[in-house]
């Protein structure tokens, strides 16, 4: 059973944006911590952004100004939207949410995101 499906992914030019989107289902999203990663050809997942439960964010400093995660407990969705984005960003980008208290933790299936010219 999916727990978390990203999508928004595509091409665009340098410079450009786009928006991730990543929605969740069955379990209680409003008290998860949730994060977007990505991993790029060769190279280790990194953590982008995260958001607490609390609405607290965080950024990897090589995309700090230019991207901002955002939650709708509501909907159950976590958003990544990506503006002035370089060649390197290029990668897939996987949604995650984790509880620590009850220790369960689930990954989407990753969206791709490629910049280039």
């Amino acid at each position: 059973q999916v727990q978390l499906a990203e999508s928004g992914g595509g091409l665009v030019q340098p410079g450009g944006s786009l928006r991730a989107s990543c929605a969740a289902s069955t379990f209680t999203f409003s008290i998860y911590d949730l994060g977007w990663y990505r991993q790029a050809p060769g190279k280790q997942r990194e953590l982008v952004a995260s958001i607490t439960s609390g609405g607290n964010t965080d950024y990897a400093d090589s995309v700090k100004g230019r991207f901002t995660i955002s939650r709708d407990n509501a909907k159950k969705m976590v958003f990544l939207q990506m503006n002035s984005l370089k060649p390197e960003d290029t990668a897939v980008y996987y949604c995650n949410a984790h509880n620590n208290l009850l220790k369960r933790e689930y990954w989407g299936q990753g969206t791709q995101v490629t910049v280039s010219s």
